[in-house]
């Protein structure tokens, strides 16, 4: 794993300020796919402007403010819409993230040893 700064970026928590969850509940993946590309492989590769993240297990999207620049329409929309839904956000206040290599990555499915149970075991 290498660790790497984060750009001068705020986070938009899933939460409203009155503490109520947002709905719905995969918003972020919404927003975050805006500017998403398919990689070689066929899979989806976010943006280092616009990233989903889990922050102390809450969904929360990462909005680097160099969108600000490269796409200002975007960037006022994402933040009109965190004000308009009362969505929390705050300065990305995080010094490093750690990333995982693609080929690190293993599906969870695989890291799991599955038993079958054996037929002994139904009688």
């Amino acid at each position: 794993m290498k660790k790497t700064p984060f750009p001068d970026s705020l986070i938009i928590d899933g939460n409203r300020e009155s503490g109520g969850k947002f709905r719905p509940s995969d918003w972020v993946e919404r927003i975050s796919a805006s500017l998403a590309s398919f990689g070689p492989d066929n899979r989806l590769r976010y943006s280092e402007l616009v990233q989903p993240c889990i922050i102390q297990g809450q969904k929360c999207l990462v909005v680097a403010r160099e969108l600000n620049q490269i796409h200002p329409e975007l960037y006022a929309f994402i933040i009109n819409f965190s004000k308009q839904n009362r969505l929390r956000i705050q300065e990305d206040r995080r010094q490093s993230i750690e990333s995982v290599s693609i080929e690190q990555r293993t599906p969870q499915w695989e890291q799991e040893e599955t038993a079958i149970p054996s037929q002994a075991s139904f009688r």
